[in-house]
């Protein structure tokens, strides 16, 4: 799997879609960080949440 994110970019969780868009802060290996609109910072693993780019 190729992580298509960069520190900055816009994203959606799709399973959790009442979160809002967030931010990507960081990735660390498979970890993105992302700071959502409605729920604060989150630490993704990206291989079992596929987070889209908006």
């Amino acid at each position: 799997m190729i992580l298509d994110y960069e520190p900055g970019d816009k994203v959606i969780n799709p399973k959790n879609k009442d979160w809002g868009i967030g931010q990507v802060q960081s990735i660390i290996k498979e970890k993105v960080t992302v700071n959502f609109e409605n729920v604060g910072k989150k630490v993704i693993n990206a291989y079992l949440i596929e987070l889209i780019k908006i």
